[in-house]
């Protein structure tokens, strides 16, 4: 598909703007390495016009009302109905996911987020509170707290943005968006979509360049009240520095497990690992970062897993027949290799894969029989394997997948329901599936990380997250 290249800037203020520095960055597509988009490379000046911009946009904000700002929520969606097919092929050419079966279904998911959004603000109630002393009352509601500072990742740079993006806007917080470098043009056509809604000029602002210059300046900037970040822990860490004393929505990175008990139908959990290992190319935060399986089903787990695996279409994002495109950039291709090179220094076997295509495609990969140690099993891998480690009984399941620093998501296999639930219980997880791929996950379900793992502060989702970007106010009343 032919297609022309994109000059883009920044929004702020209710305008496209080009870098004071006059500086520009490319986008390219990580298939061909064609040039995508030209764009404006933001610096702090930028940030800081964004954050003076974005106070004017939270006034406006308040003073509309929970159903104006709903109505607003609900354009927005209907107007990402609309450009669907230029957002999914901007999708499917930036970040690199196949078109038809990926991309569209993430600028649905992102449609569904702001209708979400729209509805449930008018249903965030408060309380009528019974006080001790005579002549008092008291009544509690959630209140906007003003411009939140909102960086974004590049796996999902349609949906993990409107994850905050829309229940901000329903509260009537304005924002200063920072997204990938590598799919900042994806945030663009999104950010056109929020703009021909019709928003107050500052309730969101949208701002390009590196993370360590934008990103940094939005997150520790005294201007902005609140924080939401989806990436890595080392990054979270970092932001959580920067931005102390604020309150923090960061979901962090996973490792999660699929522990496959004894009693499970095999072809159900290979099924379901498999999605979750080679799904958007294994970069998913709550994607299967590695399979826990006894010796007893090990070998015939693996086979089935690498049956699937020898099955997917592996090219050109754009082509129908596409199942899995290229990763998304360099680093990412390289920490795979190096996870993959570690397994096998330590005595793994290769099922299916193993090996870089052209560019930065890379084989879905199977391999059996992980080493503990390997950094398939102890780090985030991002990509396209799915690594299987052997363990002793059901105790050795449990504290495998429980030694991770990690814990985001995980999955359970079994066909005993006391067995699901004590696991579902025990696992030091924010999610757990039973009987379902570590990544499943729906938009009004409560999702983030354990306490005291590296995935995350708060939980987005739904009213979750309504509750994760406002405030309680308390009002009392002398009526004596």
């Amino acid at each position: 598909m032919e297609h022309s290249v994109v000059l883009a800037h920044h929004f702020i203020a209710g305008k496209w703007t080009p870098s004071h520095s006059g500086k520009t960055f490319e986008a390219r597509s990580p298939y061909d390495d064609k040039l995508l988009a030209v764009l404006a490379e933001g610096d702090r000046s930028d940030a800081q016009d964004a954050i003076k911009a974005a106070e004017a946009g939270h006034k406006a904000l308040s003073k509309m009302s929970a159903w104006d700002r709903s109505r607003l929520c609900n354009r927005v969606a209907d107007i990402i109905d609309k450009r669907r097919d230029e957002l999914a092929l901007t999708l499917a050419r930036e970040q690199g996911k196949p078109l038809a079966s990926e991309a569209y279904g993430e600028v649905d998911a992102a449609a569904t987020g702001f209708r979400e959004a729209g509805e449930l603000i008018k249903w965030l109630e408060g309380e009528f509170i019974p006080v001790e002393t005579p002549g008092k009352r008291a009544i509690s509601f959630r209140q906007a707290r003003g411009v939140y500072a909102i960086v974004t990742p590049w796996n999902f740079p349609i949906n993990i943005p409107v994850e905050y993006l829309a229940p901000c806007l329903a509260a009537g917080n304005a924002v200063v968006w920072v997204p990938a470098p590598t799919t900042s043009l994806c945030a663009v056509k999104l950010m056109e979509c929020i703009v021909e809604a019709g928003l107050p000029d500052g309730a969101v602002n949208l701002v390009l360049g590196p993370g360590a210059v934008v990103g940094d300046e939005i997150v520790a900037n005294p201007g902005t009240h609140g924080i939401g970040f989806t990436g890595s822990p080392q990054t979270g860490s970092a932001i959580a520095k920067r931005g102390a004393g604020k309150p923090m929505l960061l979901e962090l990175g996973g490792n999660g497990p699929v522990v496959v008990l004894d009693d499970a139908d095999l072809d159900r959990a290979a099924q379901a690992a498999a999605f979750g290992c080679f799904f958007n190319a294994g970069q998913v935060c709550a994607a299967t970062g590695r399979i826990l399986v006894t010796e007893k089903n090990h070998d015939a787990l693996a086979a089935r897993i690498a049956g699937i695996a020898e099955k997917i279409r592996l090219g050109d994002p754009l082509l129908a027949e596409t199942t899995m495109g290229p990763l998304n950039n360099p680093q990412v291709i390289a920490k795979v290799e190096q996870h993959v090179a570690d397994g096998l220094s330590r005595g793994a076997d290769i099922l299916t894969g193993g090996k870089k295509g052209a560019g930065l495609l890379y084989h879905p990969t199977v391999m059996g029989r992980v080493d503990r140690q390997a950094l398939l099993n102890t780090s985030e891998t991002f990509g396209p394997v799915a690594p299987l480690v052997v363990c002793a009984d059901d105790a050795d399941l449990l504290d495998t997948a429980n030694a991770s620093s990690h814990g985001l998501a995980a999955s359970v296999f079994t066909r005993d329901l006391s067995r699901a639930f004590s696991f579902g219980e025990k696992l030091r997880a924010g999610l757990v599936n039973i009987n379902s791929p570590s990544c499943y996950w729906e938009l009004h379900l409560p999702f983030g990380g354990a306490s005291g793992k590296a995935s995350g502060l708060g939980r987005l989702g739904g009213k979750h997250t309504l509750r994760e970007v406002t405030d309680v106010k308390t009002i009392t009343f002398d009526i004596s």
